[in-house]
This record gives C-alpha cells, sequence and structure tokens, in this order.
C-alpha cells in the first residue's frame, strides 16, 4: 500500500507521469499574400525588409503564393530592381541562401512614379490584380509605408479612392505604417482621426522593431508563465525598475529629421514606452491581440503626466560634446551635417515617472536614452528590494546587495538574476552569483533583423505587437508636458555631455538622490546615496 504521503503526492511529481517533451510543430506559413513596398528604394528596405523576406522564406514561413511591388520615384525597371534585391542581400550580414534569394527575385516587381499624385494607384491597381493571376495570392496585400511620416496620411488616402483598401470575399488589407507616430498628442490624434476615415483600427499595423526582439516578446511568457516571478512583481517587493536604450553612435547621416525630432521624440513614446507597458501591465484574459494591448493601454494611461515642477525634478535632457567613443573619436552634435551650430535638441533622455495604480503605487521607472554613449545595449532591470539585515549584524557582511533580474533586449538577448551565496571560507561572507542564458547558446541563432516576426504577424492577422491608436494618444499624453516645458525653458549647457560617458550629471542625480543608482554603477563621482524619497 501506499504511505499518505505518496497517495496525496501530485502525479506530475513522479518521473512516470511527467508529459512527454512537446514535438516541434512545423512553422505555418503565411496566407498568399502581396507585399506592396512604397519608399521601395529606401534604407529600411534595403537594411530590413529584403533581409526579413529572405529568413522568413528560408524559415519556411512564406508560401509560393507570395510576391514583391516595389513603389518609389525612381524610374527603376523590374530588372533593376532584382539587381538592387540581389545587392542588398549580398550586403546583408547574415550568410544568404542562393535558393532562397533567386525565388525572392522571381517574385520582385517594380513600379515608379509620385506616390503623392492619384494616378499611380491605378496602375498599383493593375499591377496588383496581374501578380494575382500569376502567383495565386488571392487578393490579400500588405502595404508597407516606409516613407517620410508626412506621406503617412495622404498615401493612406489614396489607397482608398483607389479601392485597394476595401476586404471583400475572404481577402484582406492591411497598412504597416512605421514611427513617428505623429510629433506630439495634436499630430497623433489628427493622424490617427485621418487614417481612421478609411482604414479600420483591424487593419491599420504601426510598426515598433522593437517588439521583434525574442526577449521583448518573451517577457509575457517570462512573467505569466513562471511561478516563481509572478507573486513577486509588484510593490511589495520590487524597489525600482530601470529602462536602458543607450547607443554608441551619434546621429549619423540623419541631422535633418534627428533635429526636429530629438531623442525624447524619437525614442520615448514608441520604444520606451511598449517597454514599460509590457514589464508594468496586468494579465491579460488571453494572448489574443486586443486582451494584451487592452492591458498595455491600461499602463500607460496610469502613468502620471509630470507637472510644470514635476518636469524640471524628474527629467534630465542632455546633448553630447566631442569625446571618444570605443577609442574612436567623436564629434560635437552641433558640428553634425545638417544640424545648426546653436542646436536646443536633445541626444539623451532621462525620466523618473510613476504608474499610478495598486500593482506599482510608489515604486518608480527610471529610464533613459541616448546618443554617443559607452555601450550599445537595451535592457530591462527589476531591482528587488533588500532584505531586513537583522539576522547578519553580528558577522563580517557589511551590507546585502539587492537581487536584480536583467532582461537583455540588444544587442545579446537573454535574461540574468544575480542573487547572493556564501563565499567558501570559514567566515560567512556573501558574494553576488549572476545566472544567465542568452537566446543564441539555448536555442540556437537564426539570421534576424527583427522585422521578421513582425512581418508574419503582419500576414496573419496578429496585432499583438502592434500599437493600437488609444496606446499612441496615451504615450503623448505623458511626453507632452514634459516638451511644453523644454520648448519654454530651452537648456542653456548644450553640450553638457562628452562622447563615451553615460550621459549629463543630473541623470546619475536623477537616481542618487533617491538613494539609488543607474545598474552599469555610475554615479556622481563620491555623492553619497540618499534616503530613499519620491522625487
Amino acid at each position: 500500500m501506499l504511505e499518505a504521503r505518496d497517495r496525496d503526492r501530485p502525479a506530475d511529481t513522479d518521473d512516470r507521469h511527467r508529459p512527454a517533451p512537446m514535438l516541434e510543430q512545423p512553422p505555418r506559413p503565411a496566407p498568399p499574400s502581396v507585399m506592396v513596398i512604397f519608399g521601395a528604394s529606401g534604407d529600411l528596405t534595403r537594411r530590413k525588409l529584403v533581409p526579413a523576406l529572405h529568413n522568413l522564406r528560408r524559415g519556411g514561413l512564406l508560401p509560393d503564393e507570395f510576391a514583391v511591388l516595389g513603389v518609389a520615384r525612381q524610374p527603376f525597371t523590374d530588372d533593376d530592381f532584382r539587381k538592387r534585391i540581389s545587392e542588398q542581400l549580398a550586403d546583408s550580414n547574415e550568410p544568404g541562401d542562393p535558393a532562397c534569394r533567386e525565388w525572392i527575385l522571381q517574385r520582385s516587381f517594380y513600379l515608379g512614379g509620385d506616390i503623392e499624385q492619384p494616378g499611380i494607384y491605378e496602375q498599383i491597381k493593375k499591377r496588383l490584380a496581374e501578380m494575382d493571376a500569376e502567383f495565386k495570392t488571392g487578393g490579400n496585400y500588405l502595404y508597407y509605408l516606409a516613407v517620410a511620416p508626412a506621406l503617412f496620411a495622404p498615401v493612406v488616402q489614396h489607397l482608398g479612392e483607389a479601392g485597394l483598401i476595401e476586404q471583400a470575399d475572404g481577402h484582406w488589407r492591411r497598412v504597416v505604417i512605421e514611427k513617428p507616430f505623429g510629433v506630439d498628442l495634436a499630430s497623433a490624434r489628427a493622424l490617427n482621426h485621418d487614417i481612421a476615415q478609411v482604414l479600420a483600427e483591424s487593419q491599420t499595423y504601426r510598426i515598433d522593431h522593437y517588439l521583434g526582439k525574442e526577449t521583448v516578446q518573451n517577457i509575457l511568457a517570462f512573467r505569466f508563465g513562471n511561478g516563481v516571478f509572478e507573486p513577486i512583481w509588484n510593490r511589495r517587493y520590487i524597489d525600482h525598475v530601470q529602462i536602458t536604450a543607450s547607443e554608441t553612435v551619434g546621429i549619423e547621416q540623419r541631422g535633418g529629421y534627428y533635429d526636429k525630432s530629438g531623442a525624447l521624440r524619437d525614442m520615448v513614446p514608441n520604444h520606451l514606452f511598449q517597454l514599460i507597458s509590457l514589464t508594468a501591465m496586468e494579465p491579460p484574459s488571453s494572448f489574443d491581440a486586443n486582451a494584451v494591448r487592452d492591458e498595455q493601454a491600461k499602463v500607460l494611461r496610469a502613468i502620471e503626466p509630470c507637472t510644470p515642477e514635476e518636469v524640471l525634478r524628474r527629467t534630465v535632457r542632455g546633448q553630447y560634446g566631442a569625446g571618444v567613443v570605443n577609442g574612436e573619436n567623436r564629434k560635437a552634435y552641433r558640428s553634425e551635417d545638417n544640424v545648426p551650430p546653436d542646436s536646443h535638441t536633445e541626444t539623451f533622455v532621462a525620466l523618473k515617472l510613476y504608474v499610478d495604480n495598486w500593482r506599482w503605487a510608489d515604486v518608480p521607472f527610471y529610464l533613459r536614452t541616448g546618443k554617443a554613449l559607452p555601450k550599445r545595449e537595451t535592457t530591462i532591470t527589476i531591482q528587488f528590494k533588500r532584505p531586513p539585515f537583522l539576522l547578519f549584524r553580528d558577522t563580517p557582511v557589511e551590507q546585502l546587495d539587492p537581487n536584480r533580474l536583467v532582461l537583455h533586449i540588444q544587442p545579446d538577448e537573454g535574461i540574468s538574476l544575480s542573487f547572493g551565496a556564501k563565499l567558501p571560507g570559514p567566515q560567512l561572507r556573501l558574494g553576488n552569483v549572476d545566472m544567465s542564458f542568452d537566446y543564441a547558446d539555448y536555442f540556437g541563432t537564426a539570421p534576424s533583423t527583427g522585422y521578421e516576426r513582425l512581418l508574419y504577424d503582419c500576414m496573419t492577422g496578429d496585432a499583438t505587437l502592434f500599437q493600437r491608436s488609444d496606446m499612441v494618444e496615451a504615450g503623448w499624453t505623458i511626453v507632452e508636458p514634459i516638451l511644453d516645458v523644454w520648448k519654454a525653458l530651452p537648456a542653456r549647457d548644450f553640450p553638457n555631455y562628452a562622447a563615451g560617458s553615460w550621459g549629463p550629471r543630473e541623470a546619475s542625480e536623477l537616481v542618487v538622490r533617491s538613494g539609488r543608482q543607474w545598474f552599469d554603477g555610475t554615479v556622481v563621482g563620491d555623492t553619497p546615496l540618499h534616503p530613499k524619497t519620491r522625487d
């Protein structure tokens, strides 16, 4: 007979009753479609879209019933366009597959003309009908707007007028829109309004390539699929959260665009707020796209917009001067091409925000992003509260370091956890231990631009990783008060950090005055940590 403790033990603790390992399911190709790329001669198409399509085909995720129509001003022929695609694939970092490259070339076509004029859309309509007949694509069209933001609404309007958006007889029509989605709250609302006159929200895919990263996609699975972490993912156990998106490069050849945008507009309402919402959201009722985005929107609406006084205390802006990054001299931002010599545009931003809900009350979220910094990385750091020190008062242990969980998003994708352990020896001494994994070691590497998953989701109709209109407006609602104060009080100390440093001194002070410091350890000289305060 089994003893009572054996009878009461769950069956899955017995090796004989453990489920067999799941067999890997073969990939399900996307449905037949034509991908129309507006701005097909541009840099985004060259660096990201064409290599992503190649990788999708190599991974078995593009069907035979697929084709590409490039549209741009340049008077290319189909052969010219195919030659460019072949060169683009040859120049990509990942080794190509000759069969996949040839497959894409055979399905690539081009139409030159002015996309601001209605006439070209009738030509597009005719070419799409021909491609439907040749490749059996079923009238399914994915329009990718790799064009200037000022053209988003006009292109959508022309597509609607030409009857290229209508969905009937089982076929679908979707439009992918790149960032920036507006430059402030008013422009975002106006763009949402104009697009909604033509497209249903279910047809609109506002893309953010950060969400194509494996670690970002894994946040929900990690949080909600592990009983170890979900119970402690709240204000009782978490001291604060840091999100860093740092770049070693300057503005490269984007001076004209960047000086009108700046780091705040360029990174915060899209990339960083998406990371905040996934980190802080409540469990959705399912992984349905709208269920997930409902919870993300709730987080953004719960972030307290700063008053003008709080903007001065909780935000930091910086602009890089001359310096050295990774051993190479970097000139000052104001010396970059197409940048005014007296520019007040910020290249660095640090923010302290609060999510005003039950789970996150009084837990600060520190965000920072910038150009010309020492390291290229995007990380989310969850710092847990320290345990009471009482037990260690009469031991050589001088302090207890906090436990940290770090989600590494780029360039190396993985997760690490640090905790204290006793060092070998007769005395009680503690040392930090790191447990970590990265995707390359555990699951192998697959060629990726960050766009593969997002393009596949567009084709299959999964909008989970794309911003909804209310999310866009909620993000700009948070950013708007900061923009207003910075516009009213232009920075007088620019440039205020050297290229190759971790930003201006005030960025360290932002966390130090609350008794904390940035995860990379940067502090203001030997400034002592102050008792923790809300501000």
